[in-house]
Order: C-alpha cells, then structure tokens, then sequence
C-alpha cells in the first residue's frame, strides 16, 4: 500500500470522501492544506504530468464559474502563475506517492496508479456537489 501525501481544501466534502476512500483502501494519507502551501512553478507542475491545461484547473473555482478565468486560453507558465497567487483554482486533490504525481481523483486513474477497494462513495468525486450555482464553500477559518 502507498503513503499519499494528500493536498486538499480542508472542509471540501469530496476531498474527505475521497481520503476515506484511500485509507480504507489500506493507503496511508497525508493530509495538507492545499490553500496553505507555499507553491513554487517547479513544485505545483509536476502534479499535472500530460494533462492539458485546460484540466489543471478547480471547475468549481468561483472565478472559472463566472468566466473572468477561461482556462483554455492560457498557456502552462501563466497558468501557474495564477495558481500560485490563487490556489482555490487549482484542480483537487492534488497527491504524490513515491515519485508518483496525479492532480484531482479519477477513480478508475487513481485505481490503476495505487489501488482503489470496491467500496467506492456514492455520486461524482470530482465535480463540486455543492452545483454550478451554489455559493463557494468558505474557506477554512472563515467567519461562520
């Protein structure tokens, strides 16, 4: 079984089904704040591997969802440059095992990278269920 160092938006709902999912799975996970990291470009990008840009980014980003943020029009340096002054628009989660990186929980990627168990969480890991027209889910520490 793998160690995942786990990088996440603590409180996210899918994020936490998504760990249980892997620690059930036998993996142990190492749980950071996404949000909290100090990112560099040459630490943010191996995360990504051959995805498209376009797929490196949160969908559920307030500022993707409104439009000012069109993601298919940006290249990768800008692109994490942005990240890096904005980490709610990076895909989640983000996670590393051995030298290993994948970016957000495709469960049938994740499955062929460390192993899932059939006990998979009912409805879609990667999309927000809070919807497109819900409010963003506020950040950790926010005021209540």
């Amino acid at each position: 079984m793998a160690t995942v160092l786990f990088f996440e938006k603590p409180g996210c709902g899918n994020n936490t089904r998504q760990k249980v999912w892997l620690a059930a799975s036998g993996h142990t996970v190492l749980a950071k704040n996404l949000l909290k990291e100090r990112w560099r470009k040459d630490e943010l990008r191996p995360f990504f591997g051959d995805l498209p840009v376009v797929q490196w980014f949160n969908p559920s980003a307030p500022r993707i969802k409104s439009g000012e943020v069109n993601p298919a029009s940006l290249d990768a340096d800008t692109a994490l440059s942005m990240m890096i002054k904005e980490p709610l628009l990076i895909r989640r989660p983000l996670m590393k095992a051995g030298d290993m990186y994948r970016a957000g929980f495709d469960a049938d990627a994740v499955h062929a990278w460390i192993g899932l168990n059939d006990a998979k969480p009912k409805g879609n890991l990667e999309v927000c269920p809070n919807g497109q027209a819900a409010q963003p889910c506020p950040s950790p520490g926010a005021a209540k």
